[in-house]
């Protein structure tokens, strides 16, 4: 691909993500709680939420941070946070996804915080997720493996399951060639799967396993999904709801 050409669609997927981002603050009141997700496109809603406390748009704002990384960022915008041990229900949760179906199910954990996104999910009253429309896919597994949080005691056995199960699992490593640990110290298995046609098979299977702390398919989770693409802001909402 040309250099420019490729310099361009950054440039436009870095814009839709900050529109998402933005849009997505619409829905919060003062008051809330908040469930804070991790990634790029989260970024931007969180400062926009920064802007409005700052403005005295929004006030008693506090969230729960879904990584260390969010954590910095908020208390770096002026976000107050809180704990489970304060709140054990979430108003809203914004976070990203890395793939979303037709039906809002979701394969999540690009960023590694697929575990703390999966507490503040099941937490929350409403989880609404927001990205760029290069995200939409047919049918989960299409473009992205599914992250899967493993402790490193029992890695090379879950490894040896996931290919058992179809899957091709690679270790996610970092840039100084040791395996990425998570926040809670475990190893991530990205695993590809190809379009998975039974996601609720793939994800008792997942569960049942020993070894597996979490794993990258949300499936019902989703209250909505804010979609930014060429065309503007489109608003999806799960058929069950």
């Amino acid at each position: 691909m040309n250099e420019n050409v490729k310099s361009e669609q950054l440039k436009l997927q870095d814009r839709l993500k900050k529109e998402a981002g933005q849009a997505v603050v619409d829905f919060i009141e003062s008051g809330m709680v908040l469930g804070l997700g991790t990634g790029s496109t989260t970024s931007y809603a969180l400062e926009e939420i920064g802007r409005r406390i700052k403005s005295g748009k929004l006030r008693d704002i506090v969230g729960i941070p879904s990584s260390i990384q969010t954590e910095k960022i908020a208390r770096g915008l002026g976000i107050s946070l809180t704990t489970f041990d304060e709140f054990q229900e979430i108003d809203l949760t914004i976070d990203g996804a890395d793939e979303v179906d037709p039906e809002l199910n979701l394969i999540k954990g690009g960023g590694g915080a697929l575990l703390r996104e999966k507490i503040l999910a099941q937490a929350s009253k409403r989880n609404i997720i927001i990205v760029d429309e290069s995200k939409l896919s047919p049918r989960l597994g299409t473009h992205w493996p599914v992250p899967i949080e493993v402790i490193p005691f029992a890695w090379k056995l879950v490894e040896k399951f996931l290919t058992s199960l179809g899957g091709e699992a690679r270790l996610r490593i970092n840039d100084d060639g040791n395996p990425y640990t998570t926040d809670q110290d475990n190893f991530i298995l990205d695993t590809k799967f190809g379009p998975i046609s039974d996601l609720e098979g793939l994800a008792s299977n997942l569960s049942n396993k020993a070894g597996i702390v979490e794993y990258g398919l949300f499936l019902g989770t989703a209250s909505e999904v804010i979609v930014a693409g060429a065309n503007g802001i489109r608003f999806l909402r799960r058929k069950d709801r």
